[in-house]
């Protein structure tokens, strides 16, 4: 019982953080109706500009994250803009075949950079927090409570802003919204930057529980597709309901398989639910 206990929190912790990059990719995707899997990219990027100002500049983590949703937010309209957009007339597969090229030198100029070594944020060392045989790290409480507030203000942002209300409007029909006045490219942008800088934040959550490079943002894309597509593609409700269902279930099969198998879980869950559900458990179209 312990033991499935400790394993349904580690799914609820590691499920939080994979919502957040997964809203990323599903705004995204919502709006341009392609699956950007640069956002692998975009992860990496957010958790090394994060690195950058907690390790070098000595800032808190909050601010780091702050920068890290700039940074990353402002590299991904710039890589829509100019390898990514006048590529969208020629089908969303086309796209999403440019956007894993994208990735893959966006990766290769963060191994430029920054080379191959891992780092890890400066962070002070805290005992576990103990209830009774459970254990939870006090850096999983802050990372789980920084990503419980960034997906309530992403869903009040959606909720009641004008911008917000504008990309719902724009989702659902962008040639009705380009009609009531809203600009369709220019509703794009603004979701790029949030999705991008969503992904970018979602790497540091991720990067502060453990360490980082060249590679994090790669290791959890199956985890955030799967997530997207488990709650159904374009929606932001479903990427979290997704992730956490894909969260616990990957903790879950740590009891019964070794962990080289987590990854394969990713894979299950997206047939299976492609087989009795294309929509997801959250989608009102299909993808």
């Amino acid at each position: 019982m312990t033991l499935l206990l400790q394993a349904l929190i580690n799914g609820l912790m590691t499920g939080t953080l994979i919502a957040v990059p997964a809203i990323g990719f599903s705004a995204i995707f919502a709006v341009l109706r392609y699956p950007n899997f640069a956002i692998a990219s975009y992860a990496t990027i957010g958790a090394f500009a994060a690195w950058w100002a907690n390790a070098i500049l000595g800032l808190p983590v909050v601010p780091a994250i702050a920068i890290a949703f700039l940074v990353t937010g402002c590299i991904g309209v710039g890589a829509e803009e100019t390898a990514l957009k006048r590529l969208r007339g020629n089908g969303a597969l086309i796209v999403a075949i440019a956007s894993i090229a994208l990735n893959l030198v966006l990766e290769n100029i963060v191994r430029f950079i920054f080379g191959n070594d891992m780092k890890g944020y400066d962070l002070p060392l805290l005992r576990d927090i103990r209830f009774g045989e459970l254990r939870i790290g006090p850096q999983q409480l802050q990372s789980l409570a920084l990503a419980v507030a960034i997906m309530a203000a992403m869903f009040l942002f959606l909720r009641y802003t004008r911008f917000g209300k504008a990309m719902r409007a724009v989702a659902d029909n962008p040639d009705l919204a380009r009609l009531k006045g809203i600009d369709p490219a220019r509703i794009a942008i603004v979701t790029v930057f949030l999705g991008a800088g969503l992904t970018g934040v979602g790497g540091v959550l991720i990067g502060l529980d453990t360490s980082i490079d060249p590679l994090t943002g790669y290791r959890v894309l199956l985890s955030v597709f799967a997530a997207a597509v488990l709650g159904g593609l374009g929606s932001i409700p479903g990427a979290v309901v997704g992730a956490l269902a894909l969260g616990i279930a990957e903790e879950l099969a740590l009891i019964l398989v070794p962990a080289t198998y987590r990854s394969a879980v990713g894979f299950v869950a997206i047939l299976i639910m492609l087989t009795f559900r294309p929509r997801g458990i959250l989608g009102e179209r299909a993808a």
